[in-house]
């Protein structure tokens, strides 16, 4: 870029040296002459300042090393969206391809073409685009009303994440000429919202919006859903998003929501998001979660939240408590839960015995951790569960006899399952629930009482031996007596 500033500068968006900032200042900083800009890096670690210069404050940063001041030539603005198709895309052609004569007929004149062969190829191969990555391009705008249309109508799939697009105004205008656009891709940009009313048919075919790490928020992403009539999925990792109010209106095809690594989402906010209807995929990892409740459904009901929910992903939280897991057991339609590197389910010697207990707790799950749960696995870890707490289900009034059955709410509120399994599988009995003892010497030894059959007055012996040494001196016997012991003994 020449030195020469213009007015709309400010708020584009910049790279300088493979680093990308925000233009927050254009002019002059005394006592150095000539123009600079003043910019606000992505990454506040590049930067010097806040946007102070010798006492005067010329822009303001988030961070306090946030700004740096820059010449204008040493500043890429970013190139238009067919521009970056075409150096990504189009095939160069040799020198003498480049220079071949074709004769065409314009009217009724022929006229001698040069490169022609080259100019169709290039249509050629635009024109039949349907997927285009374009990520870290230096794509700022959309170019030429109308050449995006006109050269590439057929792309379905873009990756604009880490460009320079300034303005959903930008996006609006390449996405309008793009009718059959399913999948879009913005992660990475810093986009200000458009000064006017959407454009009528914007985004009429998507289905797949990405908007990670775009500092979107939940207002504005509402005002984008309104665009989209047909969404399927939306991504919206890292923005630091507080879902403020409920979508009523859009996000009503949604299937798949990410909204991974916001960490101001809580408990209360999943409510407000808890009647889409067709909402089958929920990631939530790394947002700080701990608990779940679904005051709505009482002990052995099913909640009326998330109806249409199979697959839940609760990676990276803080669940600590089972309680979380028995609220799962409520969602309808659960079949898959990814729930690794949690205080509840880290990675260590009893992790197989915490898979078998979530098991056990939520009854439909198919999947855990991407794992198929089998027929066999499920009835092991069912009966295992029966039995750990079989004495703590006797204690809260459980009984053989269903008659007599009389459990506290507690207990059912902390085992909403434990019902359904003794119906399943039958109440625990005694003998089940009895403490096993530690495998130690003392606790495997046998009896063996020693009697003299000639002297009836002599007191029986008792001798403790172990059940080796026991079997040893049965075969003796054996061998001793004919064979008469072991129809004996």
């Amino acid at each position: 870029m020449s030195d020469t500033l213009t007015p709309d500068v400010i708020g584009r968006r910049v790279e300088v040296n493979g680093e990308h900032a925000t233009v927050r200042f254009a002019g002059v900083v005394p006592p150095v002459a000539g123009p600079w800009l003043g910019v606000e890096w992505d990454n506040p670690e590049r930067g010097k300042h806040d946007g102070s210069h010798e006492g005067t404050v010329y822009f303001k940063c988030r961070h306090p090393t946030g700004g740096s001041f820059i010449r204008p030539n040493k500043v890429n603005f970013g190139t238009d969206f067919l521009t970056a198709i075409k150096n990504r895309y189009v095939l160069e052609d040799g020198p003498e391809e480049d220079r071949k004569e074709q004769i065409v007929t314009l009217g009724n004149k022929p006229v001698e073409t040069v490169g022609f062969d080259s100019l169709m190829k290039q249509q050629s191969q635009l024109s039949k685009l349907q997927e285009v990555s374009l990520r870290n391009c230096a794509v700022s705008c959309a170019g030429e009303k109308g050449g995006v249309a006109e050269a590439c109508p057929n792309i379905r799939r873009v990756d604009l994440s880490k460009n320079l697009l300034s303005s959903w105004d930008e996006v609006i205008h390449i996405a309008d000429q793009l009718r059959h656009l399913e999948v879009l891709n913005l992660s990475e940009n810093k986009l200000k919202f458009p000064s006017g009313s959407a454009l009528t048919g914007t985004f009429s075919a998507l289905k797949v919006l990405v908007l990670n790490q775009t500092g979107i928020t939940w207002a504005e992403v509402l005002w984008c859903a309104a665009w989209c009539p047909g969404l399927e999925e939306l991504y919206l990792e890292s923005n630091n998003i507080v879902i403020s109010e409920r979508p009523t209106d859009v996000l009503q095809t949604v299937k798949l929501l990410d909204l991974s690594s916001n960490q101001l989402i809580d408990e209360n906010q999943l409510y407000l998001i808890a009647h889409l209807p067709r909402l089958e995929q929920l990631i939530l990892s790394d947002v700080g979660i701990s608990s779940i409740h679904f005051p709505d459904a009482g002990i052995g009901c099913k909640t009326s939240m998330f109806p249409s929910l199979q697959y839940l992903v609760v990676n990276d939280n803080q669940i600590s408590q089972w309680s979380f897991f028995n609220e799962l057991d409520k969602l309808p339609s659960l079949r898959a839960l990814s729930c690794l590197r949690n205080p509840l389910t880290k990675e260590d010697k009893e992790a197989n015995m915490t898979r078998q207990l979530i098991i056990a707790s939520i009854g439909q799950l198919k999947t855990l951790n991407k794992c198929e749960i089998l027929p066999k696995e499920r009835r092991t870890a069912e009966l295992d569960y029966r039995k750990a707490f079989g004495n703590e289900w006797k204690q809260a009034g459980g009984h053989q006899d269903p008659d007599k059955n009389r459990l506290s709410e507690e207990f059912l509120r902390a085992h909403r399952r434990y019902q359904f399994l003794c119906l399943k599988y039958g109440a625990p009995e005694d003998w089940e629930l009895k403490t096993q003892q530690p495998f130690m010497l003392k606790n495997q030894l046998l009896t063996l009482k020693i009697k003299y059959p000639d002297q009836l007055d002599q007191k029986v012996l008792e001798k403790q031996l172990p059940a080796f040494v026991m079997v040893k001196i049965r075969r003796i016997l054996i061998l001793a007596s004919g064979g008469m012991v072991n129809k004996l003994w």
